[in-house]
């Protein structure tokens, strides 16, 4: 699984509430690609979530 945060992102921590051991949120999420594996429900979950739509999941 590939995730990436697009320039959209507005920082409003919503992947990090849904999935905190993959995403961090400062100015504008980011990932914690060593974590993905084994939390991949909750980071479809999060892109699901995401206000603006800028978790991309390949």
């Amino acid at each position: 699984m590939n995730v990436t945060v697009n320039d959209s992102c507005v920082g409003c921590g919503a992947c990090e509430s849904i999935c905190e051991a993959v995403f961090h949120v400062e100015d504008k999420a980011e990932v914690n690609a060593a974590n993905i594996a084994g939390n991949e429900d909750c980071v479809q979950e999060a892109a699901n979530a995401c206000p603006v739509s800028a978790i991309e999941v390949a």
